[in-house]
């Protein structure tokens, strides 16, 4: 878990963006915070509480800007270790001013991105999944994606890993004495069964979460392909299902010939549209290029709008098929196989499309109730599934093992053992003071 820095230093950053602003905090984190706020201050505070102060240069004693600072003394702090914070005025200036003069103090250093989390999950205050749910939080962009992140950062996972865990320790330390100790006749042999039904019972509740759907489609969004033959009126659909010009539309045929994408926020859930060719065979090689780039966007939909015949539309539950432009002429009467008529031109069958989109969506999606679990965490859930699968026969020295194999596989999801290259990229989507 090496940082290119010295992890022995005190950090510091500037942690809000957008400069100018009302205010500017600059965090700070590491065993000399505590001297950086009193050769500022020329003085010492109460523990988180906020206080007003001139701030100075130790140098010279010039006055910079009159701030709130708090005091956390660690470790009972954000990063287990002392933090300091200056709530600065919101110049450039004074940003600026801070930031060259911490630079200058002996044993700080910038803080690297994401390195403030980085330091709480080593000094043991946020387990692994809780820091992806605080990386999730960050990015969120949706009701649905902020309540999902925020349960997750909330500790939602880590505690179901840290009950799991301490039922399969106890389960062990049970079957290990029966091992060891059983002839000494002071060990209950009945334990053996105890520890059976603890590795059983870890075992349907992890099967019970792998079963709630994933939260990619959640974070992503759920991918929504139009799809159907040319001058069908897909990107006249597109257009307005993400409220913008953002296709061409045209009655020449062969108009659209890359995939045109676009995310969209419908009710608090995340979508992405996708624009694309008009399937036909043309002999000309860039809209044939298009077609091919067709077909694979609608295969890897989520939710493919097929808008044409419906017996020319792919087969699968994904597949909605439309009946688009009701209102020409000779046009108005639904076919049978298709969901809905509607026109993207005056509105009709609009809301109810968005309607649709919605309640298929939310089956793809956890629900409010449920964790969110990304492929990393899934794929460690599998791997202490398939461990604990295989206790159901009698060998109890083979249980000890099996549920030692779904300890070691909940360490990694929590982020105890083996995960250095994923930690480097998971920190690296935060930003600097974070």
């Amino acid at each position: 878990m090496a940082l290119t820095g010295d992890d022995s230093a005190t950090i510091f950053a500037l942690s809000t963006a957008g400069l100018p602003s009302a205010i500017a905090i600059i965090r700070l984190s590491g065993r000399r915070s505590g001297a950086v706020l009193e050769a500022l201050t020329g003085r010492t505070f109460e523990p988180r509480r906020t206080s007003l102060a001139l701030l100075r240069d130790p140098d010279d004693g010039e006055p910079i800007d009159r701030a709130l600072v708090l005091w956390f003394p660690g470790p009972d702090t954000a990063t287990g270790e002392d933090m300091a914070e200056f709530h600065v005025h919101g110049s450039r200036a004074v940003a600026a001013k801070m930031l060259d003069m911490l630079a200058g103090m002996p044993g700080l250093r910038d803080a690297e991105a994401g390195e403030f989390t980085r330091r709480a999950f080593l000094s043991g205050r946020m387990d692994l999944s809780e820091t992806e749910g605080l990386g999730d939080l960050l990015a969120a962009e949706t009701e649905s994606q902020r309540r999902h992140a925020l349960a997750m950062a909330e500790g939602g996972l880590a505690r179901h890993i840290a009950d799991w865990r301490e039922r399969l320790v106890t389960a062990e330390a049970r079957l290990e004495a029966v091992l060891n100790f059983s002839d000494e006749g002071d060990v209950d042999e009945g334990d053996e069964r105890l520890a059976l039904n603890v590795a059983r019972n870890v075992h349907g509740e992890i099967l019970e979460m792998l079963e709630t759907p994933p939260a990619e489609r959640l974070r992503d969004g759920i991918r929504v392909a139009l799809a159907g033959p040319p001058n069908a009126g897909k990107s006249t659909l597109f257009n307005a299902l993400v409220a913008r010009e953002a296709a061409i539309v045209s009655p020449t045929a062969g108009t659209t010939r890359d995939v045109i994408e676009a995310p969209v926020e419908i009710d608090g859930l995340a979508f992405v549209f996708s624009d694309t060719a008009g399937l036909r065979d043309s002999g000309h090689a860039i809209e044939d290029e298009g077609v091919r780039r067709a077909l694979r966007t609608s295969e890897q939909a989520d939710i493919l709008l097929w808008l044409g015949g419906g017996d020319e539309a792919p087969n699968g539950d994904y597949v909605v098929i439309l009946h688009p432009r009701a209102d020409e002429p000779d046009r108005d009467a639904k076919p049978e196989r298709a969901a809905l008529a509607i026109s993207a031109r005056t509105g009709k069958g609009m809301d109810a499309l968005r309607t649709l989109l919605l309640e298929r969506a939310r089956t793809m999606l956890p629900r409010e109730d449920q964790l969110a679990l990304n492929q990393r965490q899934r794929q460690a859930l599998r791997e202490a599934a398939a461990a604990l699968g295989d206790a159901a026969g009698g060998d109890w020295i083979l249980l000890v093992e099996t549920i030692r194999q779904a300890r070691t596989a909940l360490d990694r999801l929590s982020g105890r053992g083996g995960v250095e290259d994923m930690l480097d990229a998971l920190f690296g989507r935060f930003c600097i003071g974070k």
